[in-house]
């Protein structure tokens, strides 16, 4: 067989591989769900999710999310409690996922932000306590920010039997209280475990030890979950089976915990929708190659606007949207975008109008595809009405910034040194500005890796259709939709004036 006949099975070959991924992740995920009564719960303006084995009685565990989750992010922990036998209730804090109402009050003060999300927690514990079943008891499970909220919570409630700071940090945590308490930290939140090692020591036990009885008075177990940081520690099996056994041991229910091990088949999931996304590329025309600048022109296309950029905008007071930091992303992808493509306007590489209609249906692809599984088993990536402004607002912005990074990467046929450092740079500009304001800029540091993972997921598949049709429009519009609705749909809602 000579290497032109086997040319044409590759493609094929890629989608079969591509498919068979998706298929064989979204069985793996389905399966921990089956045998489960799965129904949604609203508490006043918060929506929930419950989960319970058909007939389940007895303890409820709340579970909420961290900053700029949602509670789909918690599923891993949900489904193996809720298979355990326990009744679970996962929920949108204000300002997150599918809640229409904004995070509000002063984030700096305990009786401001933390008070209103403290009592949107007791809100739903008193709908969790009065669903079919429920015997009374609960127990409050919370990641990151969620970890203060929830001890704070059950400090302030007796039906609250046991708490699960997962990457904990709180000040609310004493050598008195609260009186049961397990933390489990990744192994690589470094902070973080020196707090849960001084949280431990006034009784003289270390990380992986137990103080106390769970069950019986006071107990408390600091545990590092190993291979395991801030977010894969919400897939970590270790983890998950050292929450079971803590409310099996509080609640004196006997057997072993079922985990749901979904951290891998959601990797493997989304690699295979990545992946087709490249034999689907080849299905398109191909076209011809981009403006290529030499390599002067190049970076300081690359590096003058991602400079500009932040410095221009520390003299601009952003505040606008009622999303954190958004305004003023909004404003910073606009301006770069702006600044390079007018760059490129004056070197006589401004891009040609060809190939929108394909950047449409790689917008469609990720949005709907990739999203759509994403919203399912990952996070929230399906806005609700009062989300939609906001999205509007950053896609313009978004759609600038990507066809500059298009223009940049020569519609992904720019040499890999070429791509590096145009992402980079970008990512740089960012940082300055941050480094600029950083008491109002702070929360854009989250930003950060979420760009970072964008350009490694949906960056992959919009190179795919730039390099088949040579069209920097496409590879732009796509990426620019794609982003704006990401960040508009992912990012806190937050309203202070409410």
């Amino acid at each position: 067989m000579t290497k032109t006949s086997r040319a044409p099975r590759r493609p094929l070959i890629l989608a079969a591989i591509s498919i068979a991924a998706v298929l064989l992740g979204l069985w793996l995920l389905e399966r921990p769900r089956q045998g489960l009564e799965i129904t949604p719960l609203s508490v006043g303006t918060t929506p929930a999710t419950v989960m319970r084995l058909p007939g389940a009685e007895g303890p409820v565990v709340i579970i909420a999310h961290g900053f700029a989750g949602s509670r789909q992010l918690m599923a891993a922990w949900q489904l193996t409690l809720a298979r355990a036998g326990y009744i679970t209730v996962a929920f949108d804090f204000e300002g997150h996922g599918r809640n229409p109402v904004p995070m509000s009050g002063d984030v700096d003060s305990i009786e401001g932000t933390t008070r209103l999300l403290v009592d949107e927690t007791r809100r739903v514990t008193d709908a969790a306590l009065a669903l079919p079943g429920a015997d009374g008891r609960a127990a409050l499970l919370g990641h990151s920010m969620a970890s203060d909220i929830i001890v704070r919570a059950g400090l302030e409630d007796d039906r609250v039997a046991a708490l699960i700071a997962i990457s904990a940090f709180s000040e609310a945590i004493t050598a008195e209280e609260p009186e049961n308490l397990l933390i489990l930290n990744g192994a690589w939140e470094g902070m973080l475990r020196q707090a849960a090692v001084r949280a431990m020591a006034p009784f003289g036990v270390a990380e992986g030890e137990t103080a106390g009885t769970p069950g019986d008075g006071f107990a408390r177990r600091a545990v590092a979950v190993p291979l395991a940081e801030h977010v894969t520690v919400l897939y970590a099996a270790p983890g998950l089976e050292e929450a079971g056994a803590w409310l099996n041991a509080t609640f004196d229910r006997p057997g072993p915990v079922p985990v749901a091990r979904i951290g891998a088949p959601i990797l493997l999931m989304l690699f295979g929708v990545v992946l087709l996304a490249l034999p689907l590329a080849r299905l398109l025309p191909r076209g011809p190659r981009p403006w290529s600048p030499d390599r002067g022109r190049f970076l300081a296309l690359a590096i003058l606007p991602a400079l500009v950029t932040p410095l221009a905008l520390s003299f601009v007071e952003t505040w606008y949207l009622p999303v954190l930091v958004a305004d003023y992303l909004a404003l910073h992808l606009a301006l770069y975008g702006v600044l390079v493509l007018a760059g490129a306007a004056y070197l006589g590489g401004f891009p040609k109008g060809r190939g929108w209609v394909w950047g449409l249906v790689l917008a469609l692809y990720g949005v709907l595809v990739f999203g759509g599984l994403l919203d399912r088993y990952v996070a929230s990536f399906v806005p609700h009405p009062g989300r939609v402004p906001v999205v509007l607002a950053i896609v313009p912005g978004a759609i600038l910034a990507m066809l500059a990074d298009a223009v940049l990467l020569e519609g992904a046929r720019a040499p890999l040194w070429r791509r590096s450092v145009a992402r980079v740079a970008f990512l740089v500009s960012l940082a300055i500005a941050v480094s600029l304001d950083f008491e109002r800029l702070f929360f854009l540091i989250l930003i950060l890796p979420v760009i970072a993972l964008f350009y490694a997921t949906f960056g992959m598949m919009g190179r795919a259709v730039g390099r088949r049709t040579g069209s920097v429009v496409a590879m732009g519009l796509g990426l620019g939709l794609v982003l704006g609705w990401a960040l508009g749909v992912s990012f806190p809602m937050f309203d202070p004036t409410l």
